[in-house]
């Protein structure tokens, strides 16, 4: 069972309880687990009955208790308990857990960059709407990309002529032009959707010319729309402070590290086997998250949500990386560890891969 897995079990057990009148409070949208702190109980924790404490009208343990009936027996859970004021502590059924690390593994490495698209969003149409700006046109077209790869099918209006300029930061003119003609501007059913980001403050060209493409498109959507996207010159360094080379620096390490064991002889795991999760905790959650975050980035039309999310990958991955070193090392044999080691550095690379594609960003196997 993921972290994904237990916080939806948590939500079908809320659900079941309003259901059931045994509870009397909203249901929320969704569930939030936590690794377990050191001197905690269990493998993860939720706070959701001090959240619904309040609506229901109930102390959060008598909350937390009826969460906890409602949540016995549930698969991949081996036991519930609760500490503290209303602490809902999860202990993992350990079988269970490891094959929901091989399965979100094997199923990154299946479906490839497209790993985490989906039909959330399927037949609708959406009109996106901006200024003649570089930064809103940037936005769009990654707002565009998240919200087809989730199935929805999206014109984009400028207000005036599309900037020439824009085509060599990959706003490709022709997409307005094709959009355009499958569909007048005033399609019914199809209210525009503006977007408004905080202006860049330069032209195209003034940023092609200090930043390059890649680079200019990161700092135009790393920002959140309502701040101001910083533009200096860190994001061309090659240092740990810029987030960009860091998130491009750990795609390309995965993919070496895939070809080098190839070069040792060491074959991925394959579908059957169990994945070795030591030091891969954080990197799992987050490859399992990995979908949920783009659905949210298309739904809240918010790019710089994937951007966070893949600077976590990074960070995680490197961890992953110096705690259990997926190649053997010296006169070491290649081992079933080393073989389910290469294929979290491929799924961790793959998921950089397909995140950066759908930012507009390149990622180059060697940096």
């Amino acid at each position: 069972m993921t972290p994904v897995d237990l916080s939806t079990t948590v939500l079908h057990a809320v659900r079941r309880a309003v259901r059931e009148d045994a509870l009397h409070a909203p249901v929320p949208a969704r569930v939030r687990v936590e690794r377990t702190r050191p001197g905690g109980r269990g493998d993860y924790a939720s706070a959701v009955a001090l959240q619904l404490a309040g609506p229901a009208g109930l102390a959060a343990r008598e909350v937390a208790e009826i969460l906890r009936d409602r949540l016995a027996g549930a698969p991949g859970v081996a036991g519930v308990e609760i500490t503290g004021p209303g602490f809902l502590n999860f202990t993992l059924d350990a079988a269970t857990g490891a094959a929901a690390h091989r399965d979100l593994v094997h199923r990154v490495r299946e479906q490839g960059e497209r790993y985490g698209y989906g039909d959330a969003l399927a037949g609708q149409r959406v009109r996106l709407v901006h200024a003649r700006e570089v930064r809103a046109a940037v936005t769009a077209d990654a707002v565009r990309r998240l919200l087809a790869a989730q199935g929805a099918a999206v014109r984009v209006s400028c207000a005036g002529e599309p900037d020439a300029d824009w085509a060599r930061l990959g706003v490709s003119a022709e997409a307005y032009e094709r959009e355009h003609a499958e569909a007048p501007a005033d399609a019914p059913g199809e209210p525009p959707a503006p977007l408004r980001p905080v202006p860049a403050g330069d032209t195209t060209a003034v940023l092609l010319a200090r930043l390059g493409p890649d680079a200019a498109r990161w700092g135009l959507l790393r920002a959140a729309g309502h701040d101001r996207a910083p533009l200096g010159p860190e994001l061309i360094a090659q240092t740990e402070a810029n987030a960009l080379f860091r998130v491009r620096y750990a795609h390309a390490r995965a993919r070496a590290l895939v070809r080098e064991a190839g070069r040792l002889g060491v074959t991925v795991a394959g579908p059957g086997e169990d994945i070795d999760t030591a030091g891969a905790d954080t990197l799992l959650t987050l490859l399992d998250a990995h979908p949920a975050v783009l659905a949210a980035a298309a739904l809240h039309r918010a790019p710089d949500r994937l951007a966070r999310h893949l600077e976590a990958v990074a960070a995680a991955f490197f961890d992953f990386h110096d705690a259990a070193h997926p190649l053997p090392a010296g006169d070491e044999k290649p081992s079933a560890a080393h073989r389910s080691r290469t294929a979290l550095a491929e799924a961790a690379g793959t998921v950089l891969a397909g995140g950066l594609s759908l930012l507009g960003v390149s990622a180059p196997e060697h940096l």
